[in-house]
C-alpha cells in the first residue's frame, strides 16, 4: 500500500477538525472561567457595598471617639478575612481554569503527535530506497518538537506552582498582619 495524496488530505482534514474542536473547547473553558470571575466580582462588590454602608451607619452612630475607634478596630479582622477569602476564591478559579487549559492542550498535542507519527510511519514504509536520511531527519524534527513542548510544559507548570506558592505566602503574611493589628487594637 502506498501513501497517496488523498491520505495526506484526509489526515490534514482530520487534524484541522481536531484543532477546531480543541479551540472550541478552550474557548468554552475560557468563558466558563471568565463567568466565574465575573460572578465572584459582582458578588464581592455587592457584599462590600452592603457591608460598608452598614459600617458607615455604625460609625455615624458612635456616641464618643472611643466607641468610634472600637468600632473601627472591630471591622479590621472581618475585612481582612473577606479579602483573604476573595483572594483564595480568585486563585481557585484561575488555577482550575489553567489546569483545564493545560489538560486540553496536552490531550490535543498527544493526539496530534500520535497521528503525525502514524503518518510518518506509513510514509516511511513506502519510502523509496535512498530516502532513509530524510526519514531520520523527519523523525528527529518531530522528536525535537515533542521535547521542546515537554520542556515548555514543564516550565509553565513550575511557573504556575511558583505563582501559587507566592500567592499563598502573601496571603499568609496578610492574615498574620491583620491578626496582629486586631490584637494590638484590642
Amino acid at each position: 500500500m502506498t501513501t497517496t495524496p488523498e491520505q495526506f488530505i484526509a489526515a490534514t482534514k482530520a487534524n484541522l477538525e481536531a484543532q477546531f474542536a480543541s479551540v472550541a473547547a478552550l474557548n468554552k473553558k475560557a468563558f466558563e472561567g471568565l463567568e466565574q470571575l465575573m460572578t465572584l466580582n459582582v458578588n464581592a462588590a455587592k457584599a462590600s457595598l452592603e457591608e460598608s454602608t452598614a459600617a458607615a451607619k455604625q460609625l455615624l452612630n458612635a456616641k464618643d471617639p472611643q466607641e468610634f475607634f472600637n468600632l473601627t478596630s472591630a471591622q479590621v479582622q472581618p475585612a481582612a478575612e473577606k479579602a483573604l477569602a476573595y483572594s483564595r476564591h480568585l486563585t481557585s478559579i484561575a488555577t482550575a481554569t489553567q489546569q483545564e487549559f493545560t489538560k486540553a492542550v496536552e490531550s490535543h498535542i498527544a493526539d496530534t503527535n500520535t497521528k503525525v507519527i502514524g503518518l510518518i510511519d506509513e510514509v516511511t514504509k513506502n519510502a523509496p530506497a535512498g530516502s532513509e536520511q530524510a526519514v531520520v531527519a523527519l523523525k528527529t524534527v518531530v522528536g525535537n518538537i515533542n521535547a521542546g513542548y515537554e520542556q515548555l510544559s514543564k516550565t509553565a507548570k513550575q511557573a504556575q506552582q511558583t505563582l501559587e506558592d507566592n500567592l499563598n505566602k502573601a496571603t499568609q503574611q496578610f492574615t498574620q498582619a491583620a491578626e496582629k493589628a486586631t490584637a494590638k487594637k484590642k
